[in-house]
């Protein structure tokens, strides 16, 4: 091989070693910054990964909203019509939040039951909801009306 062959061949070398290293770290944020749906239901038989950024959905079950004594804190529930699981917020929640109202809540699950939220996104008009909470809240359903009538059978 000619000195200037073997050259090129170690810059392509070095070159594709390059672009390999840049797809890693492409990936290694791409997955770090990646964060999945759950339903209340997932999370209850322990499908959610605890500590890890993921967003849960549902609607706020009625006269679950309770305020802390620093004004900012909320705690508060929501279902997917099968199971129900606790979410605390510190902030000021959407205007659009209220008891029965479908949302979306970023965060982390801390313990069995309770979602630690960093955002919590409502609804914006009143036919929307959110597609993972409206495909949750159907198989909920469809699982609790075969339930019933496997337990009548």
């Amino acid at each position: 091989m000619t000195p200037k062959r073997r050259q090129r061949v170690l810059l392509i070398a070095v070159m594709v070693i390059g672009v390999g290293i840049a797809a890693g770290f492409a990936l290694n944020a791409f997955n770090e910054n990646l964060m999945f749906f759950y339903t209340p239901s997932k999370v209850v038989a322990g499908e959610a990964p605890a500590g890890h950024l993921i967003r849960v959905g549902g609607l706020v079950t009625k006269d679950s909203v309770k305020r802390q004594q620093d004004g900012l804190t909320v705690v508060f529930d929501i279902t997917d019509n099968a199971e129900t699981i606790q979410v605390q917020y510190t902030g000021i929640l959407p205007d659009l939040f209220r008891e029965g109202q479908g949302i979306v809540a970023h965060g982390r699950l801390q313990g069995d039951r309770m979602f630690v939220a960093d955002e919590v996104l409502a609804k914006h008009d009143e036919n929307y909801m959110p597609p993972e909470v409206a495909d949750a809240l159907k198989t909920a359903h469809e699982a609790g009306v075969a339930g019933k009538a496997a337990a009548t059978n």
